[in-house]
């Protein structure tokens, strides 16, 4: 939906809604009209299938849409069981029984069992998308098994560290709605990209769904929690994305959306906050900001040529002078508020002078420096188009044409799965969907999720490979944190990946939303905590 279009559908929403007479004096104004929905500003997924995608937009479906048998809640953020009121290990890591709660029931009404769990990770480990390279690893489809009407076993081919971690991850769905749109054994994923099947706190009405584009929630009254936590719910939510960042920021202050995305630029955060109808919520978060390197393709296969561009980006002006001080200083792929980094890892400098020594080496080598480089941004995230201009200055002085690509996220992530499509460089954050250095270091540069968009750097050493794979399947801490300290050193010095900052999640917000709550992991978008002052 356009700007315009979208200012106006917000304004004849709140015009509808006003009553058609005057009511007594007596009766509070919140009480005589009805609640105006929350309309919500940030990106929307390429699919609905929770299944199918495994990126920051999907996760806006997964926690409102979907449950999991556990979930992320808070900051720091804390692993608490969901679905799944417990669960068992055994001593040797391979065993584990979950048990659901009583009594919970998906959106169409019918109750959730312990088979409904096991064709959900059927389903997910068999069509072995994106979410599925936190468990193809170490599970077997036939290896999840339920052993009573609440009890699910998983039984693992070797010990796993972040297995309960990651398990927030996995949406379970309903097979029984599935099964009747299911075609050519594709377990109802056709239909599923453009409808739901879940439990989830808030229903999506397939019929005003556009990928990327628009989608409307109303609440889910028999949500397994229940809703005595919140007197005030949001009964409805309109998802309607505003792609340009300066619309977007205007589109908040003049009230026609409600919350912007979460990558709110610094230069627009006094703006948002001078205006008296809104405000910026600022969270400390788990979000590494990256520029990739392509390691596949030349000059990127040369180490020299990747440290040459490493010191060439002024960390400190971007993030002191263009981010004004609002992020801190990340020199490796985890954050640096996780365990598995050294206390003493040296993040690169901005150094010109190296980085000229660097270049030198690279062309003495071989490396084609003086071909054009490309560096794709999300156009619709300006501190990506910000980062990108200021290295194109900077690479300018040292001899290297540089080539801003405008592009998605959506267009640069569907062009990471060869080596040969993936853009040379690209800019982007690695988010926290799971809490473990997993989800940055070990999926980022273990050669095996290579097709991956976190893996699309394409680096490859098998000393790091090693290091990471014995990381994930030992159950010793201390042990885990030694190899990932080791393996942190290890690709810090091959330099494959520019790491810049880790984020203060910043997200403009009408004052009539309450009761925000923000948690790296979903990034706070998670509605049924949330409540509207009219």
């Amino acid at each position: 939906m356009g700007f315009r279009r979208l200012r106006a559908a917000v304004l004849a929403t709140a015009l509808a809604a006003l009553p058609g007479a005057i009511a007594p004096a007596i009766t509070p104004a919140w009480a005589q009209a009805p609640q105006r929905p929350l309309v919500w500003g940030d990106s929307l997924p390429a699919t609905l299938d929770p299944h199918a995608i495994f990126d920051v937009p999907s996760q806006f479906v997964l926690l409102n849409v979907y449950d999991g048998l556990y979930r992320y809640q808070n900051n720091p953020p804390q692993l608490v069981p969901w679905l799944a009121e417990s669960h068992t290990t055994s001593a040797d890591g391979l065993n584990w029984e979950f048990t659901l709660r009583q009594g919970i029931k998906f959106q169409d009404g019918s109750d959730m069992t312990a088979e409904d769990v096991v064709y959900s990770f059927r389903r997910l480990l068999t069509m072995n998308r994106a979410p599925a390279a936190a468990f193809s690893p170490v599970l077997r489809p036939e290896n999840v098994t339920a052993t009573g009407p609440r009890t699910v076993r998983f039984v693992l081919s070797r010990a796993y560290a972040p297995f309960l971690s990651a398990m927030p991850l996995v949406a379970i769905v309903n097979p029984r709605v599935l099964a009747q749109h299911t075609v050519n054994d594709d377990w109802g994923a056709a239909w599923l990209a453009a409808n739901t099947a879940g439990s989830g706190a808030y229903r999506i009405d397939p019929a005003t769904y556009q990928a990327r584009v628009s989608m409307d929630l109303s609440r889910f009254p028999g949500h397994f929690l229940g809703w005595s936590h919140n007197p005030r719910p949001i009964e409805q939510v309109r998802s309607r994305p505003v792609m340009e960042t300066s619309t977007r920021v205007l589109a908040l202050l003049r009230g026609e959306i409600d919350a912007t995305d979460s990558y709110l630029p610094t230069d627009q955060v006094e703006r948002v906050e001078r205006n008296n109808r809104t405000r910026v919520a600022r969270d400390e978060s788990m979000r590494v900001f990256t520029i990739r390197m392509n390691n596949r393709k030349p000059p990127f296969d040369n180490r020299d040529a990747r440290l040459c561009f490493a010191h060439a980006f002024n960390y400190e002006g971007f993030n002191n002078t263009i981010l004004r001080g609002l992020v801190v200083r990340n020199g490796g792929p985890n954050p640096n508020n996780l365990w598995g980094n050294p206390s003493d890892l040296q993040p690169y400098t901005y150094d010109l002078n190296l980085a000229r020594q660097h270049c030198d080496r690279a062309r003495a080598a071989g490396a084609p420096l003086d071909r054009e480089v490309e560096i794709h941004v999300q156009n619709e995230l300006e501190q990506t188009v910000q980062a990108a201009q200021m290295f194109q200055a900077d690479l300018r002085r040292v001899g290297i044409n540089l080539r801003i690509v405008p592009n998605t996220w959506a267009g640069i992530t569907g062009a990471t799965g060869r080596a040969e499509s993936t853009p040379d460089m690209w800019v982007h954050w690695v988010s926290t969907y799971f809490v473990d250095p997993e989800n940055w270091i070990g999926q980022m540069y273990d050669s095996q999720f290579h097709g991956t968009w976190k893996a699309s750097s394409w680096y490859s050493n098998p000393e790091v490979d090693t290091l990471l794979r014995q990381a994930r399947s030992s159950l010793d801490r201390p042990e885990r944190e030694r190899l990932y300290q080791q393996a942190t050193r290890l690709v810090v010095a091959d330099s494959p990946d520019i790491w810049v900052y880790n984020t203060l999640n910043l997200r403009g917000l009408s004052r009539r939303v309450q009761g925000y709550q923000f948690s790296p992991v979903g990034s706070g978008g998670e509605m049924r905590l949330m409540s509207l002052a009219n």
